[in-house]
């Protein structure tokens, strides 16, 4: 068996902790714009109804509950515009970065086979290539990549890390163009809510697929909209013919979300109230945190939605990174998505309204 270090990169995060260091030292304490993760509170509803769903001592199933799955076909066609979702086009998986990074091998990939995701992406992606020992590649427009051997198409809008949305007229080029070439495409949308100077459009659009889910699948994760990610609550949604023989691999491993979390989720989908009042904090430090970087000498680079800043001062990411760091904030280096990256800095906008308002200060004075 081949060693962990052959088959996977150097864990990127790692890298960060001697600056996470030199920024824990600011005498006002550290301010992290790093990791997206998010800090306000699970939504009072999305509470209760784990609460009420606590005394659940059976195993709960794959494929989720009834009433799951009625959540989920309702949203996608409350806020995607997805038409003829039933129960055969969802699937609940355990948080999306298990989904990302177990897919190619749960679809059966492996050497000879071909992923591609976009030049600038989540680390994840690779890694699930990695994992399946398939051959990965990355793109900046996935119609001129050569469709020999390529199984999976990785597309993600809103990007993670750049905040780039891709247009209505971009995805349905691009369905067409993968299912002229027999091209599995998995949107990765976990974002989608999160749209500020542009309103994202998904794959399952019916505009985009022309009314047919035939070789798409999206991926929606509740970890950020609602504050869900110690929850680790996400679905699928699309072609029954790729989710149900999932369904079937995801049995086997017993890879299911928790009762209680599937009954949360339930409450999550059901409620827009709270996704309105989350965006609202959101839209809040983005201005204040977009304001004090281009005050301070910043560019910042698309970034119309999602939950980061993709900002550069033209210089190594490294030395933002150090600089940044000296002010008492940590924010990710743009290398850590692709050499694509490398003079720019992922800043998150998942820190309090104090600690934001306190690097808004530290950059303007």
């Amino acid at each position: 068996m081949s060693a962990v270090s052959d088959r996977l990169p150097a864990f990127p995060w790692d890298k960060l902790e001697p600056y996470k260091k030199t920024a824990a030292a600011h005498p006002d304490g550290i301010v992290d714009l790093s990791v997206g993760t998010p800090v306000d509170p699970v939504p009072e509803p999305i509470r209760k109804a784990l609460s009420a769903a606590a005394d659940s001592p059976g195993y709960p199933t794959v494929w989720g509950t009834p009433e799951l799955r009625d959540a989920i076909t309702r949203w996608t066609e409350h806020r995607l515009g997805a038409r003829g979702i039933t129960h055969r086009h969802v699937l609940p998986v355990v948080g999306s970065k298990e989904l990302v990074a177990w897919l190619p091998t749960q679809l059966g990939l492996g050497p000879g086979d071909k992923v591609a995701f976009p030049r600038l992406a989540y680390p994840t992606y690779e890694v699930g290539a990695r994992l399946a020992r398939a051959q990965y590649v990355a793109y900046d427009d996935p119609t001129e990549l050569d469709p020999a051997d390529l199984k999976l198409l990785w597309l993600n809008s809103p990007s993670n890390p750049t905040g780039r949305v891709l247009s209505k007229g971009e995805l349905t080029r691009i369905v067409a163009w993968a299912r002229e070439h027999g091209v599995l495409v998995l949107s990765d949308e976990c974002y989608i809510e999160l749209g500020w100077e542009t309103d994202p459009v998904s794959v399952l659009h019916p505009e985009v697929n022309g009314g047919s889910h035939d070789g798409i699948v999206s991926v929606h994760s509740l970890s950020k909209r609602s504050n869900l990610a110690g929850y680790r609550a996400a679905f699928l949604a699309g072609d029954p013919a790729v989710l149900g023989p999932l369904l079937q691999i995801r049995k086997h491993g017993g890879m299911m979300t928790s009762a209680p979390t599937q009954a949360a989720v339930v409450a999550a989908l059901g409620d827009d109230e709270h996704v309105r009042v989350q965006r609202e904090r959101y839209a809040a430090r983005r201005a204040v945190l977009r304001e004090a970087l281009v005050a301070h000498g910043f560019r910042i680079e698309h970034s119309e939605a999602s939950l980061y800043l993709w900002a550069t001062r033209d210089e190594s990411c490294w030395d933002t990174v150090a600089h940044l760091a000296e002010r008492g904030i940590l924010v990710a280096p743009g290398d850590f998505y692709g050499p694509a990256g490398a003079r720019f800095v992922r800043v998150a906008l998942t820190a309090t309204d104090s600690r934001v308002k306190a690097a808004a200060h530290r950059l303007t004075t």
